[in-house]
């Protein structure tokens, strides 16, 4: 099957939804966090959907591996975030729990695409 956008890739798609639900989250932080935790938070977020679409766009496979393995850093950067938004309590566990499931998934995804596109396995043609 010939994918004619980043938009069609469903990890693409988890991720905007993850973006989505991040702001959600970190909008009932504390307001003390407006430029530690909660900006740190968003960009980790949308870095994930964004060099997805960046490596999508790059007309070589190695370019391709390259931007799906900055969004699976950023995936990680933010795991680690939500972790420390946990331990301090920042908010609700199950608005916590919403955003660690889906993040899983996005983090899932990501590991079997690089894997996938360093084995030759995977193409994404443009």
């Amino acid at each position: 099957m010939k994918i004619y956008s980043y938009k069609e890739l469903i990890v693409w798609q988890k991720s905007i939804k993850l973006v989505k639900e991040i702001f959600v989250l970190t909008d009932k932080f504390p307001r003390s966090e407006i430029y530690g935790l909660i900006s740190q938070m968003r960009r980790a977020a949308i870095s994930i959907p964004s060099n997805i679409a960046e490596g999508y766009g790059r007309r070589s496979h190695k370019e391709y591996i390259q931007f799906y393995a900055i969004a699976y850093g950023s995936a990680l950067e933010l795991e680690t975030q939500l972790i420390i938004a946990k331990e301090l309590q920042f908010a609700d566990e199950n608005d916590l729990h919403k955003a660690e499931a889906l993040l899983t998934e996005v983090i899932k995804m990501l590991y079997v695409l690089v894997y996938k596109e360093k084995k030759g396995v995977v193409a994404i043609q443009n």
